[in-house]
């Protein structure tokens, strides 16, 4: 693909997301897309988003349950970046016109206290690396029509990532089991969905080592400070105004959000 229609894409992604406004995918209007290709649309995308002012704090991995990947129908990771227009706190209330076809995710969200640069890196070497872990929404959002994406789409719409929501704790990584630990998604009172650690590729230590080799053979590392989102451990669920959610995560904490 060459780089005019890389720019052309981005821009459009970027347009739709400030117009809250959907595309066609672009996998169906440009078959010969490829994941490469889609990153390079996303990296344009993001730099009209830190032209316009916001900075990085961090990045993220998307479709690593088995439950994510059922409902998109996409089977195989990506990765995306998270910026500082993106943050909420705990208890937060989000506009839910801010966004244009949102779905909640509960996932744990790592902070790091070292660098991490693959290739090579080891979910030992993550699990080092980390300063704490907190419960976390992911607010997952597409610009792309009725959710109708492949691996190539999601990735050019920078994982699909809307806002994020970071809990109610910090907790060292050393006082909890990341592969066993058990999540509860409540929607408006009610389970939604259940999960656990194991649902991010094994464990989120794996996701996250991932993450760093996969960045580290683009030549970007996960950086000190940065929040790391490691993925989904159950389905997605779907958002109105209205909505209230509370993801509790064993041994971890809480995290709650409402959509006004």
């Amino acid at each position: 693909m060459q780089q005019p229609l890389i720019e052309t894409l981005g821009d459009e992604l970027y347009d739709a997301l400030r117009a809250g406004k959907v595309l066609e995918p672009l996998s169906s209007r440009h078959p010969d897309i490829t994941i490469e290709d889609a990153y390079a649309v996303q990296q344009r995308m993001i730099a009209r988003r830190l032209g316009a002012g916001e900075t990085v704090v961090g990045k993220k991995i998307g479709v690593t349950s088995k439950a994510v990947m059922d409902m998109l129908g996409v089977y195989q990771p990506d990765f995306g970046w998270l910026l500082s227009g993106m943050v909420f706190d705990d208890g937060s209330t989000i506009e839910r016109s801010r966004l244009i076809q949102p779905k909640a995710e509960g996932e744990i969200a790592f902070v790091l206290k070292h660098a991490l640069r693959g290739p090579g890196v080891s979910a030992a070497q993550v699990l080092a690396a980390t300063e704490y872990v907190m419960p976390c929404f992911e607010i997952v959002d597409s610009r792309i029509r009725d959710w109708k994406i492949r691996i190539q789409d999601t990735v050019a719409d920078n994982a699909s990532c809307g806002v994020f929501v970071l809990g109610d704790r910090a907790v060292s990584p050393r006082e909890v089991d990341l592969t066993s630990c058990g999540m509860v998604l409540e929607k408006n009172g009610e389970v939604f969905a259940t999960g656990a650690g194991a649902a991010a590729l094994g464990s989120p230590l794996n996701a996250v080592a991932w993450l760093a080799n996969t960045l580290g053979r683009l030549g970007i590392g996960l950086e000190a400070g940065e929040v790391i989102l490691s993925g989904a451990l159950a389905a997605m669920a779907p958002i109105a105004a209205g909505d209230h959610f509370r993801v509790s995560i064993g041994g971890i904490g809480s995290c709650a959000v409402r959509f006004a």
